[in-house]
């Protein structure tokens, strides 16, 4: 930005243009999840298929506070986490689609997505598994003296592991620079957090470990980046671990296989009067930042984008046999 330039304020006074990327990451990973289920049901992407739709906004806005030194630990449903990283929708595709171009060369699919250039330490299938991964990476930054922080987003069923309590004790006992994001949809796989957890305030799960925590509406992109930008200060200047719960709610099963008989249809259309991606539109209208023609020329961009990645994914290479047991063990060196 060139000295003195006027940037128009919008909504919390976020500049305009800010304004307008957020919406524009929200939207694309919208489209990307939307083609991901239609390529699915074409039998192009195999294996397991969890989608983001409804919770976008937790990942774009806590992107926004993190630097590329940072690292991030995610779960399965890691799509629009790594799209909101940086790692390319062409990288993503073609590793769904199982070839060598893709982020993780084929060898992981949906569910392990990972690129070492973005510090994105997946994509992890197990429940809970990345917790005891970002303390590792805390605790790996802080021996090398590095100021690097570490984010670790896990679901409200993650809450229920053993390995949620042991990594909250061990990152509060080394003071170690990490951020626990918790994505709370309320239903974990498949089961109400009111059956799984007699305290459903998460935020107050973390007090016997003396780790700072609050919440936020994980419906609204401003308020996410607002909240994370305050963890984030508050871990890096050396004041250990923070936990933050993020109340959004998944509109998709939870995955391709789910027939979703634990919700009913009428709670998911109440929920979704709160898309994170329409209400963001109706304040940035009701404050004349963008318009019709605005949103349209997004979505064809969105849409040209993704289909960029689904060219480029389709004239991807199948890995060759011969290199199916590479990177199974560590190669021998000669010292």
């Amino acid at each position: 930005m060139s000295e003195g330039k006027i940037i128009q304020k919008g909504v919390h006074g976020v500049d305009c243009e800010h304004a307008l990327c957020l919406l524009y990451q929200m939207m694309f990973i919208r489209r990307f999840e939307d083609k991901s289920a239609e390529l699915y049901s074409a039998m192009k992407i195999r294996g397991f298929l969890h989608l983001y739709n409804g919770e976008e906004a937790v990942a774009v806005g806590a992107m926004q506070a993190l630097t590329p030194e940072d690292a991030i630990v995610a779960t399965y449903r890691e799509h629009g986490q790594a799209l909101a990283r940086g790692i390319s929708a062409g990288a993503i595709m073609a590793e769904m689609y199982g070839k060598q171009e893709g982020c993780s060369r084929g060898r992981g699919g949906s569910m392990h997505l990972f690129d070492a250039k973005t510090r994105f330490y997946g994509g992890n299938a197990i429940v809970g598994c990345g917790l005891p991964v970002a303390v590792g990476l805390a605790l790996a930054d802080k021996m090398q003296g590095k100021k690097s922080v570490t984010c670790c987003l896990f679901g409200d069923g993650a809450v229920a592991e053993g390995e949620f309590h042991e990594s909250l004790n061990l990152a509060a006992l080394w003071n170690l620079p990490v951020l626990f994001f918790c994505e709370n949809n309320l239903y974990a796989m498949g089961t109400a957090l009111k059956y799984s957890q007699s305290v459903t305030d998460l935020s107050k799960k973390v007090e016997s470990y003396d780790v700072a925590s609050s919440s936020v509406d994980g419906m609204d992109v401003l308020a996410v980046e607002a909240a994370v930008k305050k963890a984030v200060e508050f871990v890096r200047s050396g004041k250990g671990p923070y936990f933050l719960e993020f109340r959004t709610y998944r509109f998709r099963a939870h995955s391709m296989f789910d027939p979703q008989l634990y919700r009913t249809k009428e709670e998911v259309e109440e929920w979704k009067k709160r898309d994170p991606i329409d209400t963001f539109i109706h304040r940035l209208k009701d404050q004349g930042l963008i318009n019709d023609t605005d949103i349209k020329e997004l979505e064809e961009k969105a849409e040209a984008e993704i289909n960029e990645a689904v060219v480029f994914a389709e004239a991807g290479t199948w890995e060759p046999v011969e290199d199916l047991t590479r990177f199974v063990y560590s190669e021998r060196r000669e010292v």
